[in-house]
């Protein structure tokens, strides 16, 4: 069985001919059952201008959720910093976090989470979008949860309001950011599954003791499905994988249905693309999947997963993380 801590990251996933709406009371229902089923936290996700995934307002979305739930650690996987002031998501989270104490989580990206448009459109501003910036908009941030940051203005809430925070990446530059500030650090392996052990390691070689951890912490982000059969698993991730071969040829839709999907007149390379996309991902049957997460475990050392599901039907999704947690990791996991 699996023995590390194991949760859920969202994307209130939107199904074609259904509506946002639909997608965030599925993801609701989710978020509760993910608690009854012992699962240690539940993120969701930032993106915009993608009519798949209806999670683009992460903080308005947590707060909904705490308000459904009562013990799961719930946060943003995550806020990507360059679309926001730091004074902006210091006053939203320090809501959050003394609305619900102890339970929030801050996962901070340095990417925009979507195409630059869309980002100036966010921020409305080139100031902050480059990665150059980040660390210096971190520290900001950070500056004004501790009030540690110069000048006149407190984040109120904010100040002495400070979620976990984490740092999130999918290459080098978060991990080593990460391990100098001894921050917790999450890797998404679901996005570059050749870069995370290189990037893991460069985590803990640059890990610093620090006020918020004495060791580092990593946690690893994976597609899983889970069905009763590796057939039925390879055919519910049908969609997502469409919808990111749609997504990096420019045509983002909603999700299509797996009958859908499976009819989709596929190209050799359009087929080789979406098989080079489900490498490293997590699916099949309980058996399957067991195997595979124990064997990426072993490889990265995490010290606790973090599950993600691009899955058409909301039931489908749902019984993919029950079986996961009934079968593959046997019950609630320990927490660290």
């Amino acid at each position: 069985m699996i023995d590390v801590p194991m949760s859920v990251l969202d994307l209130a996933p939107v199904a074609a001919g259904t509506s946002a709406g639909a997608a965030l009371r599925h993801t609701t229902d989710l978020a509760r059952r993910a608690e009854e089923l012992g699962y240690h936290r539940f993120w969701v996700a930032e993106h915009h201008n993608m009519p798949a995934i209806a999670s683009s307002a992460p903080a308005v979305l947590i707060a909904h959720l705490a308000a459904h739930t009562s013990t799961i650690r719930l946060g943003s996987g995550g806020v990507m910093l360059p679309n926001h002031a730091p004074l902006v998501v210091a006053e939203q989270f320090g809501t959050l976090e003394a609305l619900h104490p102890g339970r929030i989580d801050l996962g901070i990206g340095r990417a925009p989470g979507t195409d630059q448009v869309t980002a100036l459109a966010l921020r409305r501003t080139m100031e902050g979008l480059s990665a150059e910036g980040f660390p210096r908009e971190l520290a900001d941030l950070m500056g004004f949860f501790s009030g540690e940051r110069p000048g006149p203005i407190v984040a109120t809430p904010g100040r002495g309001e400070q979620p976990a925070i984490w740092l999130l990446g999918s290459s080098g530059f978060s991990a080593q950011l990460a391990g100098t500030l001894g921050l917790p650090f999450s890797f998404a392996h679901h996005f570059s599954a050749a870069n995370t052990e290189p990037a893991l390691a460069l985590y803990r070689n640059s890990f610093r003791p620090s006020r918020w951890l004495e060791r580092p912490y990593a946690m690893v982000a994976v597609n899983a499905v889970c069905a009763e059969t590796d057939e039925r698993a390879r055919w519910l991730a049908g969609p997502a994988g469409l919808s990111f071969l749609r997504l990096r040829s420019g045509r983002p839709e909603p999700l299509v249905s797996p009958e859908e999907a499976a009819a989709y007149p596929y190209s050799d390379l359009e087929r080789e693309f979406v098989a080079q996309r489900q490498v490293g991902q997590a699916l099949g049957s309980p058996e399957t999947v067991r195997r595979q997460l124990t064997e990426l475990l072993a490889r990265t050392e995490a010290d606790e997963l973090m599950l993600t599901a691009l899955v058409y039907d909301g039931a489908d999704r749902a019984r993919s993380f029950e079986l996961i947690a009934e079968q593959v990791a046997g019950g609630p996991r320990p927490v660290a």
